[in-house]
């Protein structure tokens, strides 16, 4: 009988090791893929991010749980079929052009992935015209540019011109975020979302594309 309770603990718990055994498990009695992923690993996933939101735990913590997550998902994915399990959208992620921090960018992502969103990373020093390209290639529905310089934030406002340049400003959710960003320089570009923290801005993107479904 599948305990997806303890599952969903297992991965909160950043268990690695237990999240392979019982994964593998599932799998050998049948349980789908599916419902392994939707049941098991994402709400865990989606339980620590709310403890981060009210600063239970911190980023040790968070990634060694998206750690255990993806161990499970990697055992899952050859037995996940092609449109069996509908991701709720695409995501472009990364930090923007001059600007090589990654720790905030990484934490948006994992909290991202964790409510089953399909995230491209383009790393880090990233250009408008590399986002903008990305978003295209991949038919994204989300553009997500970090910062946590005050010298490179002018290049979120590029990413903004050139999605509106390139016909696609209508297409596309522009969130931003980082240590110097704020709701106000997010009006003032005229980007759709910011928010303060990672799991709020999982939060926001799985809003987004809930409504836009």
């Amino acid at each position: 009988m599948a305990n997806f309770t303890e599952l969903n603990q297992m991965v909160e718990s950043g268990k690695s090791k237990i999240v392979k055994e019982i994964v593998s498990k599932m799998i050998e009695e049948g349980v789908p893929a599916k419902e392994i992923l939707e049941e098991g690993l994402l709400p865990g996933m989606n339980a620590i991010g709310e403890k981060f939101k009210n600063n239970e735990v911190y980023v040790p913590e968070v990634l060694i749980a998206a750690r255990a997550m993806n161990t499970g998902v990697t055992l899952l994915k050859p037995l996940l079929q092609d449109g069996e399990v509908q991701a709720p959208g695409t995501c472009v992620i990364g930090t923007v052009k001059g600007d090589l921090h990654d720790i905030g960018k990484n934490l948006v992502k994992m909290m991202i992935e964790g409510k089953g969103i399909t995230v491209v990373d383009l790393g880090v020093d990233v250009s408008a015209e590399q986002f903008i390209a990305a978003a295209k290639e991949n038919n994204a529905d989300i553009i997500c540019c970090s910062a946590l310089l005050t010298t490179t934030m002018d290049e979120m406002e590029r990413v903004v011109s050139l999605a509106k340049e390139e016909g696609i400003r209508d297409q596309v959710c522009i969130m931003v975020g980082g240590a110097p960003i704020s709701s106000d320089f997010c009006k003032q570009i005229e980007a759709d979302i910011y928010t303060s923290d990672a799991a709020s801005a999982a939060d926001a993107a799985l809003e987004y594309l809930k409504a836009k479904a």
